[in-house]
């Protein structure tokens, strides 16, 4: 059986250097609830990439799902980062890395 994610490949906005404290707060609040959801795989920050802020791994049930999540990041409502959602197709042992 196909297994997949989805990458939420968060992009700074021209506005992203404004971002206020409440916002980051409202971020990290959304990544624990996420967490405490079972919906978050993984997440981080990117270190040496200009315009690319970070990433969320969604586990979703759909793309609709990791979509809607998306459109609630407090860094997208807020105007200060946009974002790409990328269909991941998960490879690993049970399914012989894709061969």
């Amino acid at each position: 059986m196909e297994q997949l994610m989805y990458m939420m490949m968060i992009e700074k906005s021209k506005t992203y250097n404004k971002v206020t404290k409440k916002v980051i707060e409202e971020h990290v609040e959304n990544i624990r609830r996420l967490d405490d959801e079972g919906k978050l795989e993984i997440c981080g920050v990117f270190k040496g990439y200009p315009g690319m802020a970070g990433m969320y791994i969604l586990k979703t049930e759909s793309r609709e799902e990791a979509e809607a999540i998306c459109n609630r990041e407090p860094l997208v409502t807020g105007g200060f980062a946009t974002y790409k959602l990328v269909t991941l197709q998960i490879a690993n042992r049970e399914n012989n890395y894709l061969l």
